[in-house]
């Protein structure tokens, strides 16, 4: 749409406006009392980072054996009437090329979706000017609680950024509301991939305050993709506890979850699912055993979705479950974890193995087991 396109050039070109443009009655004590001096406090962004994925996948000739590496360089200036800037820049490319990058053609491999690229990965401008308030506009990172509605997928090498207008307030003590309007969301493959961009009119909302128990937070999130005639739309109602308590010398850690999503926007499909989620971790003296319960939830036309998420880190590393299926999905799953401590070249490491059983959350159906290690 015209309307979507002109605001993502808005809010790639806002940075620029808003530095020239900030509100002159920002208070700038302690900070750059000019442009040039923000400019001469930048902060260089660089990193390089070498990554090495092996998949062995049933039903294709050839194991994937994939060695990526990517470098992100860009800057972020210091701030002036309570505003600074951030840019920057994501070179992904690959020295060992035997698996499917999802454009590259080699569809007789296994799919590791780390694409050759070179594009923008950040472009934000960041106001603090009102009071208790910190307003993010262009393209970000976005990260809501433990990502699994919403992330950054930052396990792959070109991570997910949203162009979106994002204002955090805790101007009302320990109650934090988050909220984000999201016109664009730029997705692990890459802008080469027809996969590679979500577009639409998404709304995203998260209030959270700490409680004796843990923190609680509310949420809505309102997804609208007009890519795929709207298969990715999606309303979802929740609220989340996540706390820790000491035990027995150690800690135990717990998340308890609920939502329910049904159609929305651009949605050609009329559903209702929910979600549910139980885990506790208890961990002492380096090792960690946890056990949980995470169901996401279907009917006959689709299961809950969860498109925005960082998704390799739930239902299993193989990523079998991307998608949910129409008849939901069940996941029971047990963990074993160590962290070693100051020893040597080993200090924290940590080793983790985690057991899932599969099954449909509405037919008598078993999906299969999954042990992940690393």
């Amino acid at each position: 749409m015209t309307l979507i396109r002109n605001l993502q050039g808005c809010l790639l070109l806002a940075p620029l406006a808003a530095m020239a443009l900030a509100p002159a009655y920002a208070q700038d004590s302690g900070r750059a009392s000019s442009i040039s001096e923000a400019l001469a406090a930048s902060k260089p962004i660089f990193a390089l980072r070498l990554r090495y994925e092996g998949v062995a996948q049933d039903g294709l000739a050839n194991d994937a054996d994939a060695v990526t590496w990517r470098a992100r360089a860009g800057l972020e200036t210091g701030t002036w009437k309570d505003t600074s800037f951030l840019i920057d820049f994501d070179l992904i490319e690959d020295l060992v090329d035997d698996f499917n990058s999802t454009i590259n053609g080699k569809t007789a491999y296994p799919v590791v979706p780390d694409p050759s690229t070179a594009e923008l990965n950040r472009l934000q401008i960041t106001n603090t000017s009102i009071p208790d308030t910190r307003l993010t506009i262009g393209r970000q990172r976005i990260i809501l609680d433990d990502a699994r509605f919403v992330g950054n997928v930052g396990w792959r090498q070109n991570e997910q950024t949203f162009d979106a207008v994002r204002a955090i307030n805790s101007s009302l003590g320990d109650l934090v509301i988050d909220v984000a309007y999201v016109a664009q969301v730029n997705r692990i493959f890459g802008e080469d991939s027809a996969q590679g961009r979500f577009t639409g009119d998404s709304y995203l909302v998260n209030i959270s305050r700490p409680t004796p128990i843990g923190r609680v937070t509310g949420f809505a999130y309102l997804v609208d993709v007009e890519e795929g005639g709207g298969a990715n739309s999606s309303q979802t109602y929740g609220v989340r506890l996540a706390g820790d308590t000491p035990l027995g010398g150690g800690k135990l850690a717990y998340v308890g979850s609920y939502a329910t999503q049904s159609d929305y926007g651009s949605s050609n499909l009329a559903y209702e699912a929910p979600y549910y989620l139980a885990s506790a971790t208890y961990s002492q003296a380096g090792f960690s055993f946890g056990l949980g319960y995470e169901v996401l939830g279907g009917d006959t036309a689709r299961g809950f979705s969860t498109p925005l998420a960082t998704l390799h880190a739930y239902q299993g590393w193989a990523d079998k479950f991307l998608g949910t299926p129409a008849a939901g999905i069940e996941d029971l799953y047990g963990s074993a974890g160590y962290t070693f401590g100051d020893v040597g070249p080993l200090k924290g490491l940590k080793l983790t193995a985690i057991y899932h059983d599969f099954s449909a959350e509405t037919l008598s159906q078993d999906y299969g087991t999954e042990l992940d290690r690393r």
